[in-house]
């Protein structure tokens, strides 16, 4: 498995909150926690902005992917509602989770919860070629459920 040395700061608002870690040897990703001043209400069917209190420096052709939390979303209906995310390698400011309630029941967001998962990936950039026409194959261009259930 590759490593890779990422600048990361801290911002005031997520100075006491763990750094992004990963859990296991083999995990993808890892967990980002609320930088919220204390508890904010994610009412049924709407969506909030989360602070993460960090910002990172990722080097050119790297993304962070930002996506839900399995648990979360199972235990509580609470999604990554862009997942997945993407925080370019320009980007150097705050990283911020926009999460949506996707239950029927109010959520309690509480200051240090482990809101959404962040990978670290390789980006490939393609140059266009345009042509008249594209190869042909079995599928063709058969789409949505084309392939079966």
């Amino acid at each position: 498995m590759k490593k890779l040395t990422i600048p990361i700061f801290q911002h005031p608002i997520g100075a006491d909150l763990p750094l992004p870690f990963y859990a296991t040897e083999s995990s993808a990703g890892m967990d980002l926690y609320a930088a919220v001043p204390g508890t904010i209400a994610i009412l049924p069917h709407n969506r909030e902005k989360v602070s993460t209190g960090i910002s990172i420096a990722l080097p050119a052709g790297y993304e962070a992917q930002i996506r839900s939390r399995s648990g979360l979303a199972m235990k509580d209906g609470i999604i990554v509602l862009n997942a997945p995310g993407t925080i370019d390698a320009d980007y150097r400011g705050e990283i911020f989770v926009v999460l949506y309630n996707a239950s029927d029941e109010l959520f309690l967001l509480k200051r240090g919860m482990r809101i959404a998962q962040m990978v670290i990936a390789p980006v490939v950039q393609v140059q266009w070629h345009r042509i008249e026409k594209l190869s042909l194959t079995k599928r063709g261009t058969n789409g949505f459920g084309s392939t079966g259930v």
